[in-house]
């Protein structure tokens, strides 16, 4: 695909354009995004590449100019951890208004994620709309809301906490539920308070949407298994594991924990959901025990941690994901996950064991 030249692509045609893409890709049913898809991709390479002082030095250091990029799968990936060192935003410091930090391990320099009005604007129309899409089919009288985590005041850096009140703010029937608190070292989660919450709100007899971290899971599942309880959660009701434990917990496999919560929360085939989302993305995916799904304005490229080059169906590779919706930042984001293709979806398999970027720490923008 020859690449236009649109070196003066303004910031908000940009924004726009991804916009109204993910409006039309937002229904299950829209058919499969055409070359459109690739034409944003590079348009916002190109853009990020002139824009993003710290992107620039780091593609020039893999010996990548601005114009040798002119497909997408040869876009180059920032690695995450990136953004604990650098700036890595397009946007103006006075346009600033919201920045999501990654929760990693207390007393080390998070991840940070700077949005604008308009780029928050765009990320919570990514996330709603791949919400629909990933939780479908959802109840015809709608979830209550129930998380694990803090409310937003409590957390205003949070990703997942802001997705989690947006999303329940604007589909939760009857105002969404916190039953977390702020610790010492990160998240607390008042057990016996939850419990009794969750009894008291099955009885209402409306689906429950339970959400959480893969840590606040396991406690909740730890007590119930320790005296003897099973929740019946209403008819329709699921829960949605976001994964993460970062040493807070006992590490679970997923398919246990999911066969765990499913005992304990008197759910069945299909009531649990995985979302895999992070705080240097603006989209996410989701899915089950089968595997995970992007949804049609981001796509992953899996690669071999040595040499770089993309990996086959079933060959565990470094989770790098393109996503359109990171129009204030970096299109191009490797994730230090291990993952494998299955039949259109993939399989988080762990962390890889090295994640820090070779000679990273050596860039000056």
């Amino acid at each position: 695909m020859r690449l236009q030249n649109r070196v003066h692509d303004p910031f908000p045609n940009l924004l726009s354009d991804v916009h109204r893409f993910i409006a039309r890709c937002a229904s299950p049913d829209a058919p499969a995004p055409g070359p459109e898809w690739e034409a944003l991709a590079l348009r916002l390479f190109r853009f990020q590449y002139r824009n993003v002082d710290v992107y620039r030095v780091w593609c020039r250091s893999l010996g990548i100019g601005e114009e040798s990029v002119t497909d997408w799968k040869s876009i180059p990936a920032l690695l995450t951890t990136a953004f604990k060192d650098f700036d890595v935003s397009s946007l103006d410091p006075a346009d600033r208004v919201a920045v999501f930090h990654s929760s990693g391990t207390t007393g080390t320099q998070p991840s940070r994620h700077h949005h604008s009005v308009a780029t928050l604007a765009l990320y919570e129309a990514s996330l709603e709309a791949g919400f629909q899409r990933g939780m479908t089919p959802m109840p015809e009288v709608g979830f209550r809301f129930v998380s694990l985590t803090p409310e937003p005041t409590s957390a205003p850096h949070s990703s997942l906490v802001h997705m989690i009140a947006r999303l329940g703010t604007r589909l939760s029937v009857g105002e969404p539920v916190f039953l977390g608190r702020p610790g010492v070292d990160g998240w607390d989660l008042p057990l016996d308070a939850a419990v009794e919450t969750l009894v008291r709100l099955s009885r209402e007899g409306r689906p429950l949407l339970l959400l959480g971290t893969a840590f606040q899971m396991v406690h909740l599942m730890d007590r119930l298994t320790a005296s003897g309880s099973i929740l019946e959660l209403p008819a329709g009701s699921r829960v949605m594991e976001t994964g993460g434990y970062k040493g807070r917990s006992r590490t679970v496999p997923r398919e246990e924990l999911h066969a765990l919560i499913r005992d304990r929360l008197g759910l069945g085939a299909g009531g649990v959901v995985t979302e895999y989302g992070m705080s240097e993305l603006s989209s996410q995916a989701y899915g089950g025990d089968a595997g995970l799904e992007l949804p049609p304005w981001a796509r992953l490229v899996l690669v071999d941690p040595e040499s770089g080059r993309e990996v086959g169906e079933g060959t565990p590779g470094l989770v790098r994901i393109v996503d359109l919706a990171n129009v204030g930042s970096v299109i191009a984001v490797e994730t230090g996950d291990l993952a494998e293709r299955r039949s259109g979806t993939f399989r988080l398999l762990g962390r890889a064991a090295a994640t820090e970027p070779r000679g990273c720490s050596l860039m000056t923008p």
